[in-house]
């Protein structure tokens, strides 16, 4: 007989979470998270060595640089002209990771690139709490174990050891569907908000927020359920009006967006992925790590349908993956993949022994080969 449906694990009921509370068992996720960490960090070290660039260079590249400009000097007020790289700014990212920046350099006084590894790895080891107490919520202690490893060890979980908002954006969605769970819909909603000021990904939750409403309304007539969905906008909400004030005009981080990066027609990030993997094979990177992902994606989801998970990972999983179809450029990538880490924590916790340290491994060596990449100027995280 297969394993096709959930069999749900009750944290009240489970012998060793009740005897030992909240702290003994979150000393399973710090590990996983410490010892993922512990790797990244030293292959960057090794590649900064080698290519005699600072550890900070190494893990504050790429898109660092713009939330830790935000950080630093606020937005800019103007879109620059033109189009493609002249016309980047920083009015593209979302606030919530320069504002913890901020928060870390006011609090410990230490340089703007040091406080932001900080706040990232902070957020990082929070959200690999979050998410085993998520996972295990349903799928008990060693359910959430695997689960847990297979999205911090995942190949795209190397962003979580830089200067990014994955980290954040773990943390609160994972907050917010165990809120859903709980039917503690004010604070579901509150940590929706926090997810929506992180990234655009992190929107995503607010289609949880309002199934998990919807389900509570239809099969219990609870209204305060409409709290979760109401509240989840707020971040991106208030972000699109102090953009508003800022510049004029509430649109301008799409505006930014199609501008400096997104340009090109809608849905044409994952065809055009493969269009170029099938010409190049493995000589274009950007390419081949977007149509293998895709194609993981596709595996994943096949697993992630028979663990049969809650409606609102569902509902998550799906409108991150949506989200990543419909861009212009992005289509399916690691990082995207790690943003909806429900499809790897439910396949991780629901995959045989055996399998599990199959997929783990081949997982881990991956995520080596893309923070090895990720120094390569060919090849964009």
């Amino acid at each position: 007989m297969g394993r096709s449906r959930v069999e749900e694990v009750p944290l009240g009921t489970d012998a060793e979470m009740t005897h030992t509370g909240f702290w003994k068992p979150s000393l399973h996720p710090v590990v996983i998270y410490v010892i993922s960490r512990a790797g990244v960090l030293g292959i960057f070290g090794a590649a900064a060595l080698s290519l005699h660039r600072t550890m900070i260079a190494q893990v504050a590249g790429w898109d660092s640089k713009w939330y830790l400009m935000i950080a630093a000097k606020g937005y800019v007020h103007h879109i620059p002209p033109g189009h493609g790289n002249p016309a980047q700014s920083d009015l593209g990212f979302f606030p919530l990771m320069p504002l913890l920046i901020r928060w870390t350099h006011d609090v410990s006084g230490v340089g703007f690139s040091v406080a932001g590894v900080i706040a990232s790895i902070v957020m990082g080891l929070l959200a690999s709490v979050a998410l085993w107490w998520l996972l295990a919520d349903v799928y008990g202690p060693l359910g959430a174990d695997h689960g847990t490893a297979l999205v911090f060890l995942s190949p795209g979980a190397f962003i979580l050891s830089m200067v990014y908002s994955e980290g954040a954006i773990i943390f609160f969605v994972a907050c917010s569907l165990l809120a859903l769970r709980r039917h503690l819909w004010v604070a579901a909603g509150v940590c929706a908000a926090f997810a929506t000021a992180a990234d655009p990904v992190g929107c995503a939750v607010i289609v949880p927020c309002v199934v998990a409403a919807a389900i509570a309304w239809h099969t219990q007539r609870d209204w305060r359920a409409l709290w979760a969905p109401l509240l989840a906008p707020l971040g991106v909400g208030t972000f699109f009006f102090y953009l508003w004030r800022h510049t004029g005009s509430p649109l301008t981080w799409f505006r930014a967006q199609r501008a400096g990066w997104q340009g090109g027609t809608f849905g044409n990030g994952v065809p055009n992925s493969w269009l170029h993997f099938a010409s190049h094979g493995m000589h274009d990177v950007n390419s081949s790590v977007k149509a293998l992902s895709a194609l993981a994606a596709i595996g994943l989801l096949i697993y992630f349908f028979r663990a049969h998970p809650p409606a609102p990972w569902v509902a998550y999983s799906l409108t991150v993956l949506a989200m990543g179809i419909a861009s212009p450029i992005v289509g399916i990538t690691p990082r995207l993949l790690l943003r909806g880490f429900p499809l790897l924590g439910v396949v991780g916790a629901r995959l045989p022994p055996k399998w599990f340290e199959v997929i783990l491994t081949i997982s881990v060596l991956t995520m080596a080969v893309l923070t090895v990449a990720s120094g390569s100027p060919h090849w964009t995280p």
